[in-house]
């Protein structure tokens, strides 16, 4: 059947549309299914190829999920405040809102043109005030329940740009917006406490059906660990140094110690250090430093030694050095560690710089050349000389030191808690007036959406305070509680808020009463597939786990975990096998590509490119490829006859809609296209395929190639929409051959092959495998030693 691509597909779409095809029903009777894909952030670049993968794999499931019975959710909505757009704005002078706006109908056309089986009727757009009225509301919830707080803390800040800027966005100490140098800056942060969940999260992954290197990246991210809290006394002084350290057992083995050049002991004791000139350079120094480059582990060591005070060794009673280090953060931890140069590579590299003793605790290594990290016999501890098992010494160690009122057992994360404000225009007001009587007030729930202002100026201001903080008729205002004069936060919520629920909204995006319905909150939830890419499953997933788990807490949704499955999908590399990137010239516009082949052969061959979890790069050849396979099935349509197929045929097609059907849900779909490329030469080699096959193989490639299914399921008289027809089934009968072939191997090599009826005895067979003539002559006039029989799989002989 010949066929016009860009007549059916906008033909099919319009067909689609009109009918509602891909609408959900809430609470309808059938089994539920509620597929989910990252929503995009539009950008004016438009959608790239890697868009398409990205939610292609989850299209064909949702597809097939229809056309088994279900009741399918599948939404698209937009992420749309943040940075770029801001920039953008700042620089053209046009409205982030009239720029996200175009973005999103942009995005939205694209998307359309590709086929996706959306439900349009519930998008949503994080920038909406229907919308971030409930961001702002479970920030408040947060508040009244003492998860989000304000603190000081060193922040990375770009006095040029005047922001504050994440680690990711301050890599190598240069501004990713600017490129100047990036200083530390102390300044009033909004955090939201999801250390307080770290436990319930990891608890939380043992209940849900992610991909291996998902949860592992979720658990290194949470970096649970069990050690000991110990306290070193400043000699001389009634002041501690608190540490924490997962190996107690090498006490003994502490040398000095290390505190961060912003410790508050520094300025407590600033009339005993000798040296704070040197101290307070180096603080300087460090100040210039983002917290990435701070804590690198290959970089040199530097640090001071805090001329004047010392500490005290709590298990041997040692007076030690005090050194100040930029790779010592006050915001990990205690602010402060203990060094056993011994058995760390840092610590010896550091001791060994600044001459510092290094003792041997744990013998196996040769401390004159490197730190030893392995196991072995406890040495120079006292108590603890001539153990050899770590969990025995760690646990004599947590006994002395509860004995001495000198430290516990305890437990750290390496999560820190959220920082959740930016001093930027284009993002969520956070809910609080600050009152001079009162302190922090939460803006009522009953005026709720606070309104992000109509501006036109968009750049922050001197210090980096938001643009809003210029606003006089934004920032004054009456105190909610008292009535007296008071001031709004200025601060506006990062990227994140926004999608770390918008998975809720879609289940009922146009309430104005509630987050949701509860009744349909209780229909839809959990997702139960969940697909995007591995560079968000730690932050992102990991925020929204949390606000969901608080949500399930205060009871507002009805489950503890809201994805039930996570998968992922793999980069789209350029022709050259590197990562697309618009300097390098190697970006392919899907736009393009819908030009020339279609939707349909862009589909095709995003899923059969490569393993669907891996990168894979692009190729036009592939792309042809797909093309051929699409035209020789739709010519297929003129193989059907009246006659009957051969047993054979029928048996690969049984076959092909068995393997086919298992592929997918293993999101396999390359080798789920490949079964259908084989199999359609095999049609053509018998130049005949019945109609009810035909019907079964264009239902088979519907979630693949929809727009081309469904023309020939309309040529062929099938009844209302391909898309909503029966998914096909195979009878496993059909699928076991009659008759196997099986190799026959002598002294491990291959001399012959037989076909033998698949039930067949195991005499019947080694007869037919010494029968055949390549094997007979192979083994004429030689001693047959053994016969073995792998059944289904080869005959081996072995002859001497």
């Amino acid at each position: 059947m010949k066929y016009n691509v860009s007549e059916i597909e906008s033909k099919w779409q319009k067909k689609w549309d009109d009918a509602g095809v891909f609408c959900a029903k809430d609470g309808d009777p059938r089994k539920k299914f509620y597929a989910l894909v990252e929503f995009p952030y539009p950008s004016g670049a438009g959608m790239h190829v890697g868009h398409i993968k990205a939610y292609s794999g989850l299209e064909v499931i949702s597809r097939k999920r229809r056309m088994q019975g279900y009741n399918v959710l599948f939404p698209i909505g937009f992420d749309a405040y943040g940075l770029p757009t801001e920039n953008y704005a700042i620089k053209t002078g046009i409205h982030p809102r009239q720029v996200t706006d175009k973005n999103i109908e942009k995005f939205s056309s694209q998307l359309r043109r590709v086929g996706f089986s959306f439900d349009w009727n519930r998008v949503i757009d994080t920038t909406q005030e229907d919308y971030y009225k409930w961001t702002q509301y479970i920030f408040l919830k947060l508040f009244e329940n003492g998860l989000a707080f304000r603190d000081t803390a060193l922040v990375n800040y770009c006095p040029t740009c005047k922001v504050v800027l994440s680690n990711e966005d301050s890599q190598g100490g240069k501004c990713d917006i600017c490129h100047s140098d990036v200083i530390q800056k102390s300044k009033d942060v909004w955090y939201l406490r999801i250390t307080e969940y770290a436990d319930k999260l990891l608890q939380g992954l043992d209940t849900v059906d992610y991909l291996p290197n998902v949860t592992q990246q979720q658990v290194n991210w949470i970096g649970k660990s069990t050690g000991a809290f110990v306290n070193f006394t400043v000699a001389g002084t009634e002041e501690t140094l608190r540490i924490y350290t997962t190996r107690c057992d090498t006490l003994f083995g502490v040398t000095f110690m290390v505190i961060a050049p912003e410790h508050p002991l520094i300025d407590q004791m600033a009339d005993r250090i000798n040296n704070m000139d040197a101290v307070l350079a180096y603080r300087a120094e460090c100040a210039k430093k983002t917290e990435f480059e701070r804590t690198q582990l290959v970089k040199d060591k530097t640090g001071v030694c805090l001329d004047g005070l010392r500490a005290v060794n709590p298990v041997n009673g040692k007076e030690i050095p005090i050194f100040i280090a930029d790779y010592v953060m006050m915001g990990y931890g205690t602010g402060a560690i203990m060094a056993v140069p011994a058995h760390d590579e840092r610590d010896w590299a550091f001791a060994k710089k600044f001459g510092v003793d290094i003792v041997e605790v744990i013998k196996g290594g040769n401390i004159e050349e490197g730190a030893y990290a392995g196991d072995g016999e406890m040495v120079n501890s006292d108590f603890l000389n001539g153990y050899t098992n770590k969990k025995d010494s760690i646990a004599r160690m947590l006994e002395y030191l509860k004995e001495k009122g000198i430290g516990e057992m305890g437990v750290q994360y390496k999560m820190k808690d959220w920082a959740f404000n930016r001093q930027r225009y284009w993002g969520e007001p956070i809910p609080i007036v600050h009152c001079p009587k009162c302190g922090m007030v939460p803006v009522p729930y009953e005026q709720l959406p606070l309104r992000l202002p109509n501006v036109t100026e968009f750049a922050p201001g001197e210090g980096g305070e938001s643009p809003l903080a210029k606003i006089e008729e934004f920032v004054n205002c009456e105190c909610p509680k008292c009535g007296g004069k008071a001031r709004r936060e200025t601060d506006t919520m990062p990227q994140w808020a926004g999608s770390s629920w918008y998975f809720l909204r879609y289940i009922d995006p146009n309430n104005d009463s509630c987050i949701a319905d509860p009744e349909k909150l209780k229909y839809w939830l959990p997702v139960d597939w969940y697909n995007g890419g591995m560079e968000h499953v730690t932050r992102h997933m990991i925020y929204s786990r949390f606000w969901h788990h608080f949500l399930y807490d205060i009871g507002e949704v009805p489950t503890a975990e809201p994805y039930a499955k996570r998968t992922a999908q793999g980069l789209i590399l350029g022709p050259d096998g590197e990562k697309m990137s618009k300097s390098k010239g190697n970006v392919v516009d899907p736009n393009e590509v819908v030009d020339v082949y279609g939707a349909d052969v862009l589909r095709t061959y995003i899923l059969f490119m490569g393993d669907y979890g891996s990168a894979a790069p692009w190729s036009e050849n592939g792309v042809k490829g797909c093309k051929r396979f699409l035209e020789r099935f739709a010519d297929a349509y003129d193989l059907i006859s009246g006659k009957p197929m051969s047993a054979k045929l029928e048996s690969a097609i049984h076959k092909t809609v068995k393997k086919v059907s298992e592929d997918l849900e293993e999101m396999k779909f390359n080798t789920a296209i490949a079964a259908m490329m084989g199999l359609l030469n095999d049609i053509y080699a018998e130049g005949n395929i019945t109609k009810d096959a035909y019907n079964m193989l264009v239902r088979l490639l519907c979630p693949i190639a929809p727009h081309l299914c469904e023309e020939l399921w309309e040529t062929m008289g099938g009844k209302g929409f391909c898309a909503l027809a029966p998914w096909p089934e195979y009878d496993e009968a059909k699928t076991i051959d009659a008759e196997i072939e099986l190799p026959v191997q002598i002294n491990g090599k291959v001399r012959g092959k037989i076909t033998v009826a698949a039930d067949a005895a195991k005499e019947d067979i080694l007869a037919a495998a010494k029968a055949n003539a390549g094997v007979a002559a192979a083994i004429e006039g030689k001693t047959l030693i053994k016969e073995i029989l792998v059944p289904g799989k080869l005959i081996s002989l072995v002859v001497k």
